[in-house]
């Protein structure tokens, strides 16, 4: 059975937090950070709720898994406040919606 859009948004949602909690580690980043996560979960939340319940090719799935791997690769914050920004476009084109 296919992944769904919702099932791959999870992931990608759980990957975002885990950057912004890493992005938070620099003290005078805090609220760019915060708002930056914020306004990109509402994104992807916009998708899950227009989507989630289509069903997705593997390879769209498979896209978007490499993409939450990689974001679980940084480990610097600064990077991460970077991949924060870039992370939730890169699944968005991989799903076929504008950023």
């Amino acid at each position: 059975m296919p992944q769904t859009v919702r099932a791959t948004l999870t992931g990608a949602l759980e990957a975002l937090d885990g950057l912004q909690l890493l992005g938070e580690d620099i003290e005078d980043e805090w609220s760019y950070v915060q708002d930056l996560a914020a306004a990109w979960r509402e994104r992807l939340e916009a998708v899950v709720t227009a989507r989630g319940d289509e069903p997705l090719d593997s390879d769209l799935t498979a896209a978007v898994d490499r993409a939450i791997h990689e974001a679980g690769l940084i480990e610097d914050p600064h990077r991460a406040i970077d991949w924060l920004s870039t992370f939730p476009q890169v699944v968005l084109v991989a799903l076929g919606e504008r950023p």
